[in-house]
């Protein structure tokens, strides 16, 4: 949807939600006394849908320890601990705890503690409030997140700021753009054949080995992908034919496996300035000839300058070990002047300089440098 509160002033706004879930079972014919007969029911699926975390996005982030949200993260299992085993009246005992305090079934390693404990860490809710896995199947609609509910992802662009007041003396264009997309998703999510639910209230009754309710789903992972593309950005042009542009990027990635209790966590923040000026003829240029009775080198010159630096870095942090180790990121630092002249209506000039630099954060990784240099001649033949 597009909304326009008001002139220059654009929004669109987005909300997505996706469910896929394929069903099979056996049907068999076991007599003409019992009729068919169901085996074997198995369901997988996915799902994914907006979402909104950014509250969490500028936290201090060090790969190499642990961060106060990934100990919040573990602090909530407790409290969904004790929420599950109040919630789960038929085969849960509040009372019935095991040796580190939590209720029996729902432990530290439940996957219906740690989905919830996960998102209320990471986007700052109250564990005591945020949404619970179902684990009911009554039709192959039947979504087990159907509880979290799609949030609005923008777009805004304004470019108004020329009608103020003093700026339409200085440029002839200034468009601001915020934009924020964040998308959370449970893949490959697969029915747990050792479920049991015999009075069919919607919760699990049977306990593993692990002292664990299985659940109705298995989930092997979540993940959480967001980015503020940009966070702020800015394209302007002077009236002296001078442009401008800069753009701060940031973005995150957050991965729960449920497998090994390892949450790898990315971040990355970009920066990027720009300018071009273009202005007829230049001093050193404007007294070269080509030719005997060539005229003056005053053709339309452009000068571009491109310049970003990017900061990537990925952690491990593994539940209940109290450590954390980067296990990539690197910084990239990007420098491209550039310079192109028209000689005439057929012929372009440019000379460019291009260098990339990576520096790794890692130290089994070398830095690498590449460079680029050179004139580029554009000639055209078209009559």
């Amino acid at each position: 949807a597009q909304v326009s509160p008001f002139r220059d002033l654009n929004i669109d706004v987005t909300l997505n939600k996706t469910f896929t879930k394929d069903y099979s079972e056996l049907q068999k014919d076991t007599g003409a006394n019992v009729g068919i007969r169901r085996y074997n029911p198995y369901a997988t699926g996915s799902f994914s849908v907006s979402y909104i975390s950014y509250q969490t996005l500028f936290t201090k982030f060090d790969p190499n320890e642990v961060s106060a949200l990934f100990k919040t993260f573990e602090a909530n299992r407790i409290i969904l601990s004790n929420r599950l085993g109040l919630d789960n009246k038929f085969y849960a005992d509040p009372n019935n705890r095991t040796q580190d305090g939590y209720v029996r079934g729902y432990g530290r390693y439940a996957q219906d503690v740690l989905i919830p404990a996960f998102l209320a860490a990471y986007t700052k809710k109250d564990p005591t409030q945020v949404e619970l896995i179902k684990n009911s199947n009554q039709n192959l609609r039947s979504n087990p997140f159907s509880r979290i509910l799609p949030k609005p992802n923008w777009n805004i662009t304004y470019n108004g700021l020329t009608r103020l007041p003093g700026f339409e003396k200085i440029f002839t264009n200034f468009t601001l753009r915020h934009g924020y997309s964040s998308t959370l998703s449970m893949n490959s999510f697969t029915t747990a054949l050792l479920f049991q639910d015999p009075f069919r209230v919607g919760f699990p009754s049977f306990i593993d080995t692990n002292q664990n309710f299985i659940p109705y789903f298995l989930v092997p992972n979540v993940t959480i992908s967001e980015q503020f593309s940009p966070l702020i950005a800015g394209d302007m042009t002077f009236t002296n034919q001078l442009s401008a542009r800069f753009e701060y990027r940031k973005s995150r990635t957050l991965s729960l496996s449920l497998i090994d209790y390892q949450l790898a966590e990315n971040r990355s923040t970009e920066i990027t300035i720009g300018a071009d000026w273009r202005r007829k003829g230049l001093p050193l240029l404007s007294k070269l000839r080509i030719g005997k009775n060539a005229k003056p080198l005053d053709n339309d010159v452009t000068m571009r300058m491109d310049f970003s630096l990017r900061d990537d870095a990925t952690s491990n942090s593994k539940l209940d070990q109290n450590t954390a180790f980067g296990t990539s990121g690197q910084k990239v630092i990007r420098i491209a002047p550039s310079i192109d002249y028209v000689v005439n209506n057929r012929i372009n000039l440019k000379f460019y300089f291009e260098q990339n630099r990576i520096i790794p954060k890692i130290a089994t990784t070398a830095p690498v440098t590449n460079t680029r240099a050179g004139v580029q001649v554009r000639i055209s033949l078209a009559q």
